[in-house]
């Protein structure tokens, strides 16, 4: 794999982990609130997003920092 897909594929991991952890607390606890067995419900959301944005941001990614480009005027 080239370094260029191979960062990509990494970056995309990494930032679904972030967005994942984040969002999906924020999201339970609005949802649930702070409940006995709320970090099993935490980590089951967690796992099914988890494994839905590492595909999306792995394809977003780019068309998003294209179409970024283009409404700022810069080279993506």
């Amino acid at each position: 794999m080239n370094p260029h897909k191979k960062f990509h594929l990494v970056f995309s991991v990494v930032m679904a982990a972030f967005m994942v952890f984040i969002m999906t607390f924020i999201i339970t606890l609005a949802n649930v609130g702070w409940i006995e067995g709320f970090v099993r419900l935490w980590l089951k959301a967690f796992a099914i997003a988890y494994f839905i944005a590492v595909p999306v941001i792995f394809f977003l990614a780019p068309i998003a920092r294209k179409l970024t480009g283009r409404i700022l005027g810069v080279p993506a």
